[in-house]
């Protein structure tokens, strides 16, 4: 296991350095009420005690459900401040002003929430001189479970390095809530989604190819289908001239 009172010390320390160089006067993350959210919320408030989370429902019941339920217990056990922007009527609105111009597909619609958040916590966050804190584990970076432009941007990231393995047991050495903990992960984008069964493939196979290299051939081939099909994710946006 790692040693996590170090990787706490190191982290908040990566994390003041950002705010010093950036003039800035806080930090703003989403809060979904899931493992990764909450990790981050924790290094930040412990590098910055002006740390703003948001929660931002957004059509899923689940969202105005455990996922706020998780995200409240969260930030009262740790001090956070929250706020709620409902996105739930502005995602009606654009996907009804897109009704006649375009057939939407599922994927296509599905991101469309994690847009919006993104749009949310910069419009909140350039209007208080806020640097925006991405929420995605190396486990999701792999697979490039997450969307372009919504839940990938940010203006750091303090827990890319951690796989999904590292992140439970960084949430159980800061004594997390159990029930964010427990429950499965989700991006929370359709009624009852959850990340593995989207995959097809557990965070457990992912992790241990990314720990071992190893793995059965049918995670192995679902791994590297999804890296390989994602990699424009995490590239520089390709620049004529350069």
């Amino acid at each position: 296991m790692r040693d996590y009172k170090a990787e706490l010390d190191q982290r908040v320390a990566f994390i003041r350095k950002l705010l010093a160089d950036a003039h800035a006067d806080g930090i703003l993350y989403g809060n979904s009420g899931g493992k990764d959210c909450t990790l981050v919320s924790i290094l930040c408030k412990a590098a910055c005690d002006n740390t703003v989370g948001v929660i931002m429902p957004c059509a899923s019941q689940r969202n105005y459900g455990s996922d706020t339920d998780d995200a409240r217990a969260a930030a009262d056990k740790f001090g956070i401040e929250q706020r709620t922007v409902d996105l739930t009527e502005t995602r009606a609105a654009l996907l009804g002003a897109l009704e006649g111009s375009v057939e939407m597909i599922p994927s296509s619609t599905a991101n469309v929430a994690p847009r919006l958040r993104m749009t949310t916590l910069y419009a909140i966050a350039g209007s208080e001189n806020r640097l925006v804190a991405g929420t995605g584990n190396r486990s999701e970076r792999y697979m490039g479970y997450f969307t372009k432009w919504g839940d990938g941007a940010c203006d750091f990231n303090p827990i890319a390095d951690l796989t999904v393995t590292e992140v439970y047991e960084f949430l159980e050495y800061l004594g997390a809530p159990r029930s964010i903990i427990d429950k499965a992960p989700s991006a929370g984008l359709f009624e009852g989604q959850t990340d593995e069964q989207e995959m097809g493939v557990t965070y457990a196979a992912v992790d241990e190819y990314l720990f071992h290299g190893t793995g059965k051939p049918e995670d192995l081939a679902v791994i590297e289908r999804y890296h390989k099909r994602s990699l424009h994710k995490l590239a520089p946006v390709p620049v004529y001239g350069e």
